[in-house]
């Protein structure tokens, strides 16, 4: 083990027991959820940047939210004229021991299950808003098992039955830490025939699918399962891919990150990544400081990199987490901060 490996592991190890820390994560604010912002970051009352969210799930492990409406208004104190809008593909079960009910999926070590009727929740809340409030929001499909061949035929039916409203596929989850080995069924992997069949599907509709693969396992330093993602880019080279997280969950540290996702970028132009989740805090900005590698490939690639929250369900830290990427972006030369904050999500939905 390198020094620098002792050093990340034992460091993350710290942030995520210290009290307060900023790597700190509530199961109760939800998601996949974003770490709340450094304690020490300037929270902005007027919006320094108008972002379009590219990574935001309206529901949580037990399929509740706070509600479209509540969103709609956070976004307009946040300076967030658009986002995208899924729901949660999984629900976490309740089992009768727990006398409390978890609500995140590291709550307890109970199972979760792959839930459809996400879709429904939020088709049936995006029908309800006016056309003004419709039109910022951009709904993806997710309630599937990437591992079964019958996933396509569930997005289908979905766009039969909301018609002209969804604009992509995703959160599709593959490899995903802790939450692949809680979850019923066989392990989803982006280089799966049912896989293929999915992005096949989004390329034929022009939409964008949303993928959360590990690049590798926890702890470990490897890119064992990069090959993976790499699969699905290069045998769909005219499909819209977005890497979420650019491959990192937590606990996952590629010494050598910054440097695969520049041969990826190089080489598949249809692989967009979105910096969203604990990926800000691992790598780009560890402890509130920027690592200049991120805007150095940022530059390189000004079209393929996408910011999102990551939100799941309650929106209390919604604002800090939003704001955080002021700091990558006010490293960025203008044209390219313009195309991060929002362009490139928004140049990835469907053309109509």
């Amino acid at each position: 083990m390198t020094i620098r490996s002792l050093f990340l592991r034992t460091g993350m190890a710290a942030l995520l027991l210290v009290p307060g820390s900023t790597a700190q994560y509530s199961h109760k604010a939800g998601p996949s959820a974003a770490p709340p912002a450094a304690a020490n970051s300037k929270e902005y009352a007027t919006p320094k940047y108008q972002i379009v969210d590219g990574h935001f799930h309206l529901l949580n492990f037990v399929q509740e939210t706070e509600g479209i409406e509540a969103f709609l208004k956070v976004m307009d104190a946040t300076g967030v004229p658009e986002s995208i809008i899924i729901g949660m593909p999984v629900v976490k079960e309740w089992d009768e021991s727990q006398k409390e009910r978890p609500t995140y999926y590291l709550d307890d070590d109970g199972r979760t299950y792959w839930y459809s009727a996400t879709d429904f929740l939020v088709g049936n809340m995006m029908m309800g808003l006016s056309p003004e409030k419709h039109k910022r929001l951009h709904p993806f499909i997710c309630g599937l098992n990437s591992a079964d061949n019958n996933a396509v035929d569930h997005v289908e039916r979905m766009m039969a039955a909301y018609p002209g409203l969804w604009e992509g596929i995703g959160e599709v989850f593959a490899r995903h830490d802790d939450l692949t080995a809680l979850t019923y069924g066989g392990t989803s992997r982006a280089n799966m025939p049912s896989f293929d069949r999915l992005i096949a599907l989004a390329e034929k509709h022009d939409m964008p699918i949303l993928i959360h693969s590990n690049i590798g396992s926890a702890w470990l330093e490897n890119t064992d399962y990069l090959s993976e993602i790499e699969y699905a880019v290069k045998n769909h080279p005219n499909a819209k891919i977005i890497w979420a997280h650019c491959g990192i969950s937590r606990r996952i540290v590629i010494p050598n990150h910054t440097q695969i996702l520049d041969r990826l970028l190089g080489t598949y132009p249809n692989l967009r990544v979105d910096i969203s989740w604990v990926i800000f805090e691992q790598e780009i900005a560890p402890n509130g400081l920027l690592n200049k590698d991120w805007p150095a490939l940022i530059e390189k690639y000004p079209d393929r990199f996408i910011i999102g929250s990551d939100v799941v369900g309650t929106f209390a830290q919604y604002k800090s987490t939003i704001q955080r990427y002021y700091i990558v972006l006010d490293a960025l030369k203008p044209e390219t901060a313009k195309k991060v904050a929002g362009e490139n999500f928004l140049a990835a939905l469907p053309r109509h």
